[in-house]
């Protein structure tokens, strides 16, 4: 399957209608009557709504037969019904009511539903209090799959995204020059998401320099660039909701030698990880390839340091960070549509660190790169 071409603006609409059939047909399956979707990356999901969750409720109930129904505080209804891609009914309410009555209201006594994990305690507790003849549990089991398993339609936006930032990490490399500093770099990439299509600009930027590359989200204040420095930038965009997420780390200049060595081992465990993604493989495979890696080189065990203090993966999609994740434990098995992160991340503790961070696919036949990994620690662009 080639992903490389230019993808569709956006998700359409019979593949919203897809996913709400699909489950529907989990409910059947888990003996629930429904269940209640957070707004969020969820949301957006199976409505095609890109609706950031606040203290007002903003959500969707599927019921295991009949139309959904969408609940939202009446002054919106204007805004959702011009995003949303799905047929619903619209239960509103106004700012004096409590809404989680609205959203119970058409369910029997007895129901079992499920709620989207993301809900906040204060809307689990307002939900059991406004219908404690309803029995409550996690959607974690309807959601967490169904998003996890990606269609062609969301790896070619993923590919699209993921593909613009590695372009705008090439760049970046080749403007930098000593005295940049680390907020400047930031704009720069920022500026160039939006320059090669991420209308955007940058989701998220994180730039480190030496020591600060042994932290993996940094330290506080604006480093500025020397020469012969180690360079880490972790960032990533948005296509139609869906993520990238690319990290490289590379010398400016010369590095010693250490430096380059974990550099050659970072991309050997990554390599490892990639090879392990294999159809039906759990999750946890990818991560115990790559610490077997390091525990060969002397490093670790385990998440001791010098070595990878954390998961070597996480799924990405309309979050950028979402199931599958590749850790330890985790018995899930890796199958087509499944997209993830590989970044063993080596800390050696006050000096430096390295992550390589790529993404991958699952076909049927195996996993594949959605941008290639880096070609060595001096030229990482080849």
């Amino acid at each position: 399957m080639n992903h490389s071409g230019t993808p569709p603006l956006r998700i359409e609409k019979s593949e919203f209608e897809q996913r709400v059939s699909a489950c529907r047909a989990m409910l059947a399956e888990q003996g629930l009557d429904a269940v209640i979707v957070n707004a969020g990356a969820s949301l957006h999901y199976f409505a095609g709504i890109p609706w950031t969750p606040t203290e007002r409720l903003v959500a969707l109930v599927i019921p295991a037969s009949g139309r959904p129904r969408m609940v939202c505080p009446h002054f919106e209804v204007g805004s959702l019904r011009d995003c949303i891609m799905i047929d619903v009914d619209l239960l509103t309410w106004e700012e004096d009511v409590p809404p989680c009555i609205v959203a119970l209201d058409a369910f029997l006594a007895g129901a079992k539903v499920g709620l989207d994990p993301e809900f906040s305690f204060r809307f689990v507790s307002g939900f059991k209090d406004a219908r404690p003849d309803l029995r409550f549990g996690s959607a974690e089991s309807v959601i967490d799959p169904m998003r996890a398993q990606k269609s062609s339609s969301e790896i070619s936006l993923i590919q699209h995204a993921m593909s613009l930032t590695l372009r705008v990490h090439e760049a970046v490399f080749h403007a930098l020059k000593p005295g940049l500093t680390a907020s400047a770099i930031c704009r720069m990439i920022d500026e160039q998401h939006v320059a090669f299509g991420a209308p955007q600009g940058s989701y998220f930027c994180a730039v480190q320099f030496g020591v600060a590359t042994a932290f993996p989200h940094g330290l506080a204040g604006d480093q500025i660039l020397e020469r012969d420095s180690l360079v880490l930038i972790d960032t990533g965009c948005r296509i139609a909701g869906y993520h990238s997420d690319i990290t490289r780390t590379y010398a400016f200049g010369s590095i010693p030698d250490l430096q380059a060595e974990i550099w050659a081992i970072e991309k050997e465990a990554q390599l490892a990880a990639f090879s392990a993604a294999e159809p039906g493989a759990p999750c946890h495979a990818v991560d115990d390839a790559a610490r077997a890696v390091l525990e060969a080189r002397g490093l670790g065990p385990d998440y001791a340091l010098p070595g990878l203090p954390h998961r070597t993966g996480h799924g990405v999609g309309l979050a950028i960070h979402e199931a599958p994740y590749l850790v330890r434990g985790n018995k899930t098995p890796l199958r087509a549509g499944h997209c993830g992160s590989i970044e063993p991340m080596i800390v050696v503790p006050n000096a430096f660190g390295i992550r390589l961070e790529d993404h991958f696919y699952m076909t049927e036949q195996g996993p594949e790169w959605f941008t290639r990994p880096a070609h060595d620690v001096r030229h990482p662009f080849g």
